[in-house]
């Protein structure tokens, strides 16, 4: 029995919807060349842990999800290694993308690569794919060299389909005919074509529609007709390049969970690149931060959110809030960071050895992780509320923040301030209430949402 049927004898309890993939023309034509299932379709630097040691091998290689998938999930952790990325470098004229970039990927493991514009994400995708060549280092699909300066693997021979950003579908090709793509490609009979359509129609809640030209399609209802053209060769790997940025915010909210429920029902292993964290975190079991070409956090979604290894990483995965201040040793004994708007503990995430009291450094938050506590619930002062206090304070207790409201904004259920420090530093907060310009807001920030790094 096929992954596809076996599926399809499951309980599927929610809908499930694709998605999409960026491209050139020459890669959809080197794709349609590979006659895979998607026309555009090709047939880890070193993993580092929160502290900035190298992970071990298979270290956190899966978070481990709650229901009926749990049991799926869990067996990833132990599963062999399908995808190995072994000091990738890759460069153009005298940019080098791509930085001795190493990794592997497990059977049925879902990796998310996230990083802004320009860190390589893309150009890694394209490597595995086999859209480039690597100028040093190899690829190993199942233990198999498919990449190296020396040769390469064509994309149609790797086992590999890709859905890009923009979904490639024949718009002169039916619904049906677009998904058997890749099918008759494989010169499959008919009969046995149509069983497969019509178990990734099923899958893919797309029954109705297998008759549609896609202009006729919405953009969610051409997604899912991209995805079950890739799934329905049952590939060893799937390849999605920000496979949600054409949809609009609530169906991307949708979808990302949707897609994550549906590959780990296929047990089909996607190596998955976006630039959107909730994505990431909705879809990955390993999380692969990457900048300036380089590895820069590898480790399970949670540790990443929790500890990232580096400022960059942490205003990436929101906290984009940043104080500067002096190295102190708290009361209790904790490292502490003592800034113009108060002095906090907090853990310290970067590389080396814990900072010396003395030595400069920069405190990064999340607004959300604020929590008001003098005043009122949106965080006001009692000296302000009473007018006592004209101008900036230090907040008196360990651990507390202070600073001057300088503009609110209301976004539905509560409201965003942008706050600034005696100096001049910025801050962006969230209350539960409107708060005035210029009236003063203490909050207390948790420890553990304190994370603080060498500048």
């Amino acid at each position: 029995m096929s992954a596809l049927k076996s599926a399809l004898n499951e309980e599927w309890s929610t809908k499930s919807k694709p998605q999409e993939n960026q491209s050139t023309e020459s890669d959809r034509e080197k794709a349609a060349a590979a006659g895979s299932s998607n026309p555009a379709a090709s047939g880890v630097s070193r993993g580092q842990n929160p502290n900035g040691a190298e992970a071990s091998d298979g270290e956190e290689a899966v978070s481990v999800r709650s229901g009926h998938l749990e049991d799926v999930v869990s067996r990833v952790s132990s599963a062999p290694k399908l995808l190995e990325i072994q000091d990738v470098v890759k460069t153009y004229g005298k940019f080098q993308a791509l930085k001795g970039v190493s990794l592997d990927l497990r059977e049925g493991e879902i990796i998310s690569v996230l990083g802004p514009s320009g860190c390589g994400k893309s150009t890694l995708l394209q490597l595995v794919a086999g859209l480039a060549k690597p100028d040093g280092g190899q690829i190993l699909l199942s233990g198999q060299r498919i990449a190296s300066a020396s040769g390469m693997v064509p994309p149609e021979k790797r086992g590999v389909n890709m859905v890009f950003q923009d979904y490639a579908l024949w718009p002169h090709m039916s619904v049906f005919e677009n998904i058997a793509y890749g099918l008759k490609q494989k010169k499959m009979n008919k009969s046995a074509i149509r069983a497969k359509v019509e178990e990734a129609l099923g899958l893919l809640r797309l029954n109705g529609l297998e008759d549609r030209l896609p202009p006729q399609l919405s953009g969610g209802q051409q997604q899912r007709v991209a995805i079950a053209r890739a799934i329905v060769t049952e590939p060893r790997l799937m390849l999605l390049d920000e496979p949600l940025s054409n949809l609009d915010m609530r169906l991307r909210i949708e979808m990302r969970t949707e897609m994550a429920v549906l590959f780990r029902r296929l047990g089909i292993s996607v190596f998955h690149v976006t630039h959107d964290p909730e994505e990431a975190f909705a879809m990955a079991d390993r999380l692969l931060i990457m900048r300036e070409g380089a590895v820069d956090q590898f480790a399970s979604p949670e540790e990443c959110f929790r500890r990232p290894a580096s400022r960059e990483a942490a205003s990436l995965l929101g906290a984009i809030n940043r104080l500067e201040g002096q190295f102190a040793q708290a009361a209790d004994g904790s490292l502490a960071l003592v800034t113009d708007a108060g002095t906090v503990s907090g853990i310290y995430c970067g590389e080396g050895e814990a900072p010396r009291p003395g030595e400069r450094g920069e405190l990064r938050f999340r607004p959300e992780e604020l929590v008001a506590r003098a005043g009122d619930a949106a965080g006001r002062s009692s000296a302000a509320r009473s007018g006592a206090d004209g101008g900036h304070r230090l907040a008196a207790d360990p651990g507390t923040l202070a600073f001057r409201v300088v503009h609110g904004t209301f976004e539905g259920t509560r409201w965003r301030s942008l706050a600034e420090t005696a100096s001049g530093g910025r801050a962006y907060l969230l209350h539960a209430s409107p708060v005035n310009p210029g009236e003063v807001v203490e909050f207390a920030l948790p420890r553990q949402a304190a994370l603080l790094y060498r500048v």
